[in-house]
């Protein structure tokens, strides 16, 4: 029997999205110009592409960990809570950003934070894809016009079991996420659903090392 790292894992996963995108695999049939991303060269390098990927694992399992520290907690979670579990995990995600030359965000169509809403049709036609399509985990599109060149990679987040402390009923919400987020809309989740995605916009390789330099 053959044993794999965890850094193997992510590496294969890595490879494997890569030749899916470069042979020209579509999923979002409906969006211009998906199917002519298998007519040209990536404007992104494929060391990038593969870095993403792996990027995105990295910070999925730092959300995981970090949520997991609530199982088992009988107290209700307050804001210190939110900064000592959610708070690592968008400061991780400006970081990925600065350090690459990247656009790194989070996105849910169920959010609690307006500045996670979707920017635009691509990301709420991946959104809706991943909900109809639990078994697809990450996937490659060209930049939307207002981006200018180069590639998005999404990659699915799911709810675990320790995300229901605070995501769970609206009920039972947590009296400070009632107090703060009037707008609310990150609740009646369950194990297993979709509670929302990483969308990297990776640039031309020059405007990436540019920024990453600067």
């Amino acid at each position: 029997m053959t044993f794999t790292t965890p850094l193997q894992r992510l590496a294969r996963l890595a490879l494997s999205t890569l030749l899916l995108m470069l042979v020209g695999v579509g999923l979002l049939t409906a969006l211009p110009g998906t199917a002519l991303a298998a007519e040209a060269s990536p404007p992104v390098d494929s060391a990038a592409l593969s870095k993403a990927v792996v990027a995105m694992e990295q910070l999925d399992q730092m959300r995981i960990s970090l949520a997991s520290t609530l199982e088992g907690r009988t107290e209700e979670p307050t804001i210190e809570t939110m900064k000592e579990v959610c708070k690592p995990v968008g400061m991780r995600v400006i970081a990925i950003g600065k350090e690459n030359g990247w656009q790194v965000r989070q996105v849910a169509s169920k959010y609690r934070n307006p500045d996670h809403a979707p920017a635009n049709a691509q990301e709420r036609q991946v959104i809706d894809l991943f909900s109809r399509h639990p078994e697809i985990n990450g996937l490659w599109e060209p930049a939307v016009a207002d981006q200018g060149a180069g590639l998005n990679y999404y990659r699915r987040i799911n709810v675990e079991p320790s995300c229901l402390a605070c995501h769970g009923t609206k009920a039972s919400r947590p009296a400070f996420i009632k107090a703060n987020y009037p707008d609310d809309k990150a609740f009646d989740f369950k194990v297993g659903d979709l509670r929302g995605m990483y969308a990297v916009h990776l640039p031309e390789v020059q405007a990436a090392l540019a920024a990453a330099a600067g």
